[in-house]
């Protein structure tokens, strides 16, 4: 035990000493910059600015650095941060080392201070920008596998192949909560729940940062936390636009997945392109100071999204001018802005202001205090561009089969009547529907490019649905109609018919329908919707496919639950895929077949209704059946699939639910056990899910809370016996002070259809 101690003791000295020598030698580079130097290090440009091409914002191919334009940002404006791709296009990870050891012999050779450029890139679900990454399932797919592994593997190779692309810096993890799904972006989050977004957002801190936050291996990137805070719960649904949210209401929900991230050590942060409660996120200061820096104590860069400064004039009306929105955001506590093209106003005006007062040189000093102990952090001195020769697991076997893991975990048996799947023998099979034969709609928008419109020309070598399917059953026995299709170089949302009536009587010959339906891909403003229904042309091959008479499986490939009300009641089986990534045909074709029992769950409330969108934790008032007295006051809550509902090919069966005890102080931990057996004989994993409900406190409290869950294997005609562990404290809710407290009373503890009442003094 003495040596353990003392083995604890010097590694903590270490790092003690790693982060004094850190501070000093940031302290050092700071105290010689002139204020020139020090702006230019706050300045985040587009690649497209300094590379070969016709102007700012599209570039050549080859991707290649433009000499003159390099100079003027980088040596001239002395420009610290390049983030993107050109065009919007994935590159080889040669062709990246190549342009980052450019832009680095610049930085460190030709340059007074000698600072390396910190280069940034979103790599969601994958390395996005580079040729050859493993796409992995979106982060709303991984959520749903109710395995936190999958998303520290994610972020793991993800680390490890973006380290291969020369990028240090990877503007991910999404913690905002997937609360809506009209939003375009809720495919990006973790769901609708906070605790499964902190569960899963603090693994993807360790994957891409490494269990001891050592980002300056080379394997290891520093991760941006994004986008702070509340940026999903708009009114409207669309991207970018506001939001009202009560601070207790943002405390409880929206900040805590944050905190759990900084408490893991998260290096960045990217602030929300919204606003809350008329306030544009980018000119808060009780935001970015007083509850970034002094509440949760974030020490790391606070960064502006794509060009969230000038819109605090352009768009929000909050600045007179584009330097006085330098002013407010930069006073506010942004460190580092992603300009991305309009560099030289953007450091021109930032200089005036401090010259003139309005920004004081200590808000200067430090920001880039902090930017520079990111770069030495990163080793980016001593390491500036790392080589894509030292990667050898780029792209490789092993990181597939962790792609693929994740993918056969996540997908979701939401419907099976009569136990029509799993499909066995060789029967003959139709693939129908535009998400059929599309590795496109399999990955979703930041795949290869940022709309993902770029996908079937970088991931031919993958299956897509048909393909995955015709190698498990056989050619000769699967055949493929598209139907309908989405329009060619159209929006998202545009379809046009194909031939229905072939795929009717291609129907007719088959012995189950596989009707793939869903979403094109899109994401941020481009992404923004105005009907939640499956489109029109989807719904109505759907109605047809059901006159064949033949068993449909319906299978969703969508980044947002659509609505399938009018449909849903045709089909003998529903399967979600969300998006998958390249390896989800496969996937879905062994789930299909019975290889692999589904163990999928939703990670958000599939909605009934268009104007019935609640997550699960709605407030009592929504269910009421008071019709007594002149008024007939009724109401109810309209889910399709309830948040957390997945069905599997084994059967579960729950009993004797225990707690140690029937009362409990603050400080105590409740113990909870309950059997769960395996009733079938099919092995298969079930996802157990404890839940706590309030039942009378001074807010109005949420109907029920998700407080823990736990994945396990059950064998096939085995029991297990699951035990949790909760503290009293984490029954605590934000009161009408935005103070978490827990409030003496009752409480009901539940799992599954099962719950026991207890007081807490």
């Amino acid at each position: 035990m003495r040596f353990l101690f003392l083995i604890l003791f010097i590694v903590s000295c270490n790092m003690k000493n790693d982060f004094s020598e850190i501070d000093e030698r940031a302290n050092k580079i700071l105290s010689s910059l002139s204020l020139e130097d020090k702006i230019g290090q706050m300045t985040q440009i587009n690649l497209t600015v300094i590379a070969k091409g016709p102007n700012k914002w599209s570039s050549s191919f080859p991707m290649e650095i433009d000499p003159k334009k390099a100079r003027k940002a980088l040596v001239d404006f002395k420009v610290g941060s390049v983030l993107n791709t050109i065009n919007n296009t994935a590159q080889k990870p040669e062709t990246w080392f190549n342009t980052i050891s450019d832009i680095q012999e610049l930085a460190m050779n030709d340059t007074e201070s000698k600072i390396p450029v910190i280069y940034g890139i979103d790599a969601i679900h994958g390395t996005t920008y580079t040729d050859g990454a493993t796409m992995f399932p979106q982060q709303i797919t991984t959520a749903a596998s109710w395995n936190p592994e999958n998303a520290y593997n994610m972020a793991l190779v993800s680390a490890y192949e973006t380290r291969a692309s020369g990028i240090p810096w990877n503007f991910s993890p999404v913690l905002d909560l997937g609360i809506d799904p009209r939003f375009s972006r809720q495919f990006e989050t973790f769901g609708e729940d906070p605790l499964l977004v902190e569960r899963f957002g603090v693994e993807m801190i360790k994957g891409y940062q490494g269990l001891n936050n050592d980002v300056s291996n080379k394997y290891s990137v520093a991760a941006c936390m994004k986008h702070f805070v509340g940026y999903h719960a708009t009114i409207s649904g669309k991207d970018r636009t506001p939001a009202y949210i009560p601070d207790n209401v943002l405390k409880e929900f929206h900040i805590e997945p944050f905190k759990k991230a900084i408490e893991a050590g998260a290096k960045s942060i990217m602030i929300n392109s919204g606003l809350i409660n008329g306030v544009p996120a980018h000119a808060s200061y009780d935001l970015m100071i007083n509850t970034l820096r002094n509440e949760l104590g974030f020490e790391g860069v606070i960064l502006t999204d794509w060009e969230d400064i000038r819109k605090l004039h352009d768009r929000d009306k909050v600045a007179e001018s584009q330097k006085e929105a330098v002013k407010m955001a930069i006073n506010a506590g942004i460190d580092m802005s992603m300009v991305p093209y309009e560099y030289e106003q953007f450091v021109n005006d930032l200089l005036n202001l401090v010259r003139e007062g309005e920004v004081s040189e200590s808000r200067i000093d430090d920001a880039v205090l902090r930017i520079l102990k990111l770069k030495l952090e990163l080793g980016l001195f001593e390491n500036p561009v790392t080589n894509y020769k030292d990667f050898d697991d780029f792209g490789s076997k092993k990181h597939h089969q962790l792609a693929y893991k994740a993918a056969s975990e996540s997908i979701t048996l939401l419907k099976n009547d009569d136990k029509i799947l799993p499909i066995t023998g060789k029967p003959k099979l139709l693939v129908v529907g535009p998400n059929g034969n599309n590795m496109r709609t399999l990955n979703g928008a930041w795949s290869y490019s940022w709309q993902g419109d770029l996908t079937d020309r970088f991931a031919g070598e993958y299956n897509t649905i048909y393909e995955a399917i015709s190698n498990v059953y056989g050619k000769s026995n699967v055949k493929y109609v598209s139907g309908v299709s989405y329009k060619e170089n159209g929006a998202y949302y545009e379809m046009v018919e194909d031939d229905i009536d072939l795929a009717l009587n291609e129907a007719k010959k088959s012995d189950y329908i596989i009707l793939c339906l869903g979403e094109s891909t899109y994401t941020e403003k481009p992404g923004d919707l105005n009907d939640l229904n499956l489109h029109k042309l989807q719904l109505k091959l759907a109605k047809k496919m059901a006159q064949s008479g033949k068993p449909v499986i319906l299978i969703l490939n969508l980044g947002r639950p659509r609505l399938i009300s009018d449909i849903e009641s045709l089909m003998s089986s529903v399967v979600n895929v969300y998006l998958p990534g390249n390896f989800g045909g496969d996937a879905l074709a062994d789930i299909l077949s019975g290889k692999v029992n589904p163990s999928g769950k939703l990670p958000y409330t599939y909605p009934l209704y268009p104007n019935s969108l609640l997550p699960y934790y709605y407030k009592p008032s929504e269910v009421q059946n008071n019709a007594q007295g002149a008024y007939n006051y009724i109401g109810e809550v309209n889910n399709l699939y309830n948040f957390g509902f997945g069905l599997s090919y084994s059967d579960f069966k729950y009993g004797d639910l225990r707690l140690d005890k029937d009362t409990y102080n603050i400080d105590d931990t409740i113990k909870v056990s309950i059997s769960v057996s395996n009733t079938s004989d099919i092995d298969g994993f079930e996802t157990v899910q404890l839940y706590s409900s309030d039942l009378y406190a001074s807010i109005t409290p949420d109907v029920k809370r998700l407080r823990e869950f736990s994945k396990i294997n059950i064998n096939a005609r085995e029991s297990v016996l699951v035990e949790f562990y909760l503290p009293v404290s984490e029954l605590a809710f934000a009161n009408a002070q935005n103070v978490f407290v827990v409030e003496p009373g009752k409480f009901k503890i539940s799992i599954s259809n099962l719950s026991k009442e207890i007081s807490v003094l």
